[in-house]
């Protein structure tokens, strides 16, 4: 998957879970890098599990694995801001 496959796909992933999450105190950018972030997050935790978390491209299983992984991402800085 090429660099702007990466990006798109990550800012899809970031807009759809900073709504699910209703966090609206970051920027596009971070929201980008949350989406990318969590499409590697994703990945692992399905890979984990046995699901096959490949994200392969520009598809809705990728786009789903990646805002999973973007809301355990924004769940697990929830956490850390609260302490």
């Amino acid at each position: 998957m090429g660099i702007i496959s990466w990006i798109v796909v990550g800012a899809i992933a970031g807009i759809i879970a900073k709504l699910v999450m209703k966090k609206d105190d970051i920027g596009f950018v971070l929201t980008v890098i949350l989406g990318i972030v969590g499409a590697v997050v994703g990945g692992w935790v399905f890979s984990f599990f046995g699901l096959g978390g490949d994200v392969t491209g520009f598809n809705l299983y990728s786009i789903v694995v990646s805002v999973i992984g973007a809301i355990i991402v924004l769940a697990i800085l929830g956490f850390v801001k609260k302490s």
